[in-house]
This record gives C-alpha cells, structure tokens and sequence, in this order.
C-alpha cells in the first residue's frame, strides 16, 4: 500500500527539498506520514474549496504548489474555525486528509515549473535564470513584435489579461518566472534578455524599466501548468493510485476590466 511518506519522497527524487529557498516550507505539512493514500488531488493551492472537494470525493491527499501554512503569507500562529487559515487546516485534520507541499523546489527544479512555463511560451536552449536555479532564459524560433507576443502569451498560458510595458524591443530572448520573480529583473538584463514573463510586478518594477519587455501574466496562468504534470508524475509512479488535478482551482482568480478606447 502506498503511504504520504512514500508520495512524499517520490515528488523529492524529483524536486529535492535542498533545491527550496531558505524561508520555504515544503514537504508533508499536515497528516499522518503512515496514511495509507489511494486518492490524490493536485491543486497549485488548498483554498478551501479544494478542501471541500477532497472531502466530497474521498481524497486522502492533496498535493499542492503554495504551502498552506507556516510561510511567508500563511503563518499559522492559531488553530481556529473563525479564521480562513484555521478552517482549512481544522478541516484537513477532521477527515484525516494529508497535505503536501512542493514550492520553490519545484521551481527550481527540472522539468518543474520554469520549464513548462518556458515550454508553453516556445522558448528553446534553456537555462536557469539565477543561481538558485530559479526562471529560465530562452529563445524563440523567431523574433515576433511585442504585441503580437502579449496575445501568444495570453492564449498559451489562459490568461484574463495581462498587464505589460514595451521598451522599444521585439521579442526574441526571453525570461520566464513563474509567480512573483520581479526581484529577478537584473538576472533577466545580464542574460541579455529584451522580454521577462512573470507575475506580482509592483508599480515602480514597471516605471524603473527602460531595458525590458515586462509582462505579467499573472500568478496562477504562469505557475498552474505544473499541477498536471505533478499529476501526470504521481500517477506513473503509484499507477494503482487515483490521481486528479482539481476542478474547484482551475482557473485565474483575478479579472480585468479593460478601459474602452
């Protein structure tokens, strides 16, 4: 019978817990190691309609992207029914579902998600972007024109809207960070880079820029590709487990209203 410890360390063999960034958690956050596990749900978050979900269809694990407690914007200092975090956690330990969490490590890691966000993007000779191996640096098979990318991007990767800047550049050298990179934007210019595909800009990434394409497509459009892959991985290596990406997190959260010209 395969158990959360051994679901938990096949996603390591995969995206080692030494690849996580110092202030991540990551790994089995909630349940008991020894469950037996015959039903996988894989969400890019536990939101509490993910939770729902696992409860009505008899799932004994989830395994998410963002870790549901105990980071950088999830710390868990109580355990009550009053507050959003404490209800999913309360929920998780009342029907003995497991949570497991692979976050930065699986940026990072190879075949994670940097590589199908590069992938999706048609970008080609990847490389990581920083040392930590976080984002990826490619090329695309020919240079486009800005705008024209910005509708690739949002049909590639089913984004609402993007937000973006033009520096002047078409496209042909791209870096790509799934979530929030901004803080990677020298790393994206030293690359030689004229385009960088992330999410979560701040308003003065956008104004400070004049080296760079920036486009943010969002924090979900670029990181939830990886759910089913992690899907596709988990079901090669326990084929008699069940394993489904969610339906009740599947796509962007955030909308846009686009001003009439």
């Amino acid at each position: 019978m395969t158990t959360v410890r051994q679901v938990e360390q096949a996603l390591y063999e995969w995206a080692p817990r030494q690849l996580a960034a110092s202030w991540d958690n990551v790994g089995h956050l909630v349940g008991d190691p020894d469950r037996g596990v015959h039903r996988v749900l894989v969400s890019l978050d536990i939101t509490e309609r993910v939770v729902q979900e696992a409860v009505a269809g008899g799932f004994d694990l989830i395994v998410s992207h963002h870790p549901v407690m105990n980071c950088t914007w999830h710390p868990v200092q109580t355990l009550r029914t009053d507050d959003r975090q404490g209800r999913i956690l309360m929920e998780l330990v009342t029907h003995d579902i497991s949570a497991i969490c692979m976050h930065t490590n699986l940026d990072a890691a190879e075949g994670g998600v940097n590589d199908i966000l590069a992938q999706k993007l048609g970008l080609r000779d990847l490389k990581p972007l920083t040392d930590e191996k976080i984002g990826r640096v490619g090329t695309l098979k020919c240079e486009i024109p800005l705008v024209e990318f910005t509708h690739f991007v949002i049909k590639s990767l089913g984004c609402n809207g993007l937000r973006y800047t033009d520096c002047g550049k078409p496209v042909h050298r791209v870096a790509v960070g799934g979530g929030a990179c901004g803080d990677y934007i020298p790393q994206a210019i030293a690359a030689g880079c004229d385009t960088f595909v992330t999410s979560d800009l701040r308003y003065h990434e956008f104004l400070d820029n004049t080296e760079l394409n920036l486009i943010d497509a969002g924090h979900f459009p670029t990181e939830d590709g990886v759910c089913a892959a992690v899907a596709d991985y988990l079901h090669k290596v326990f084929p008699a487990a069940t394993v489904i990406k969610t339906t009740a997190h599947r796509s962007e959260v955030i909308q846009y209203c686009i001003k009439e010209k």
